[in-house]
């Protein structure tokens, strides 16, 4: 299967929004702190995402992302569609050329071995995923990561640091 990081991130970074959907619209930064993805490649993502009409935007202050459509209607073959990414084990892309331009003996199987990933994909909704005990339990744990992170970081001192007391 030819899912890559993209296709990955992509249905992580969702399944974070979905998480979060009751508290309003959702920041990148906040998704990216706590699934430890680039900002800046959250962006892209998010703007395919949004192409697509999985997600729709808010701006300004409070801003951020937020489903456009209810989790139980989007399907994770769909996000990784999304993104363009595709399932396909096959050598030759699908192009049935492998063999010295013709089809390989094992095309059939690994073409079929695609299709029966994308159905399994496309019948699991991100409300699936939500209802997941073990998938709730690692979002919990991500939640009280970035509290503990946000409450451990020092405020600076206040005035002027003396030399012999740094």
């Amino acid at each position: 299967m030819k899912l890559t990081s993209k296709g990955r991130y992509a249905v992580t970074a969702i399944l974070d929004l979905a998480f979060h959907a009751q508290e309003g619209p959702v920041s990148l930064a906040h998704i990216s702190r706590r699934q430890d993805i680039s900002l800046s490649y959250l962006e892209q993502l998010f703007t395919r995402l949004r192409k697509h009409k999985l997600v729709k935007s808010t701006r300004g202050p409070g801003g951020g992302y937020a489903l456009n459509r209810p989790a139980g209607q989007i399907a994770v073959a769909e996000v990784i569609a999304a993104v363009d990414e595709h399932v396909d084990n096959t050598r030759c892309s699908g192009e049935i050329n492998c063999h010295g331009g013709h089809q390989c003996l094992t095309h059939e199987l690994w073409d079929e071995l695609s299709n029966q990933i994308f159905s399994f994909l496309d019948a699991i909704s991100l409300q699936d995923l939500l209802e997941e005990e073990g998938i709730r339990a690692v979002a919990v744990r991500q939640d009280g990561r970035t509290q503990t992170d946000k409450s451990q970081q020092v405020a600076p001192p206040k005035g002027p640091v003396h030399p012999e007391s740094a």
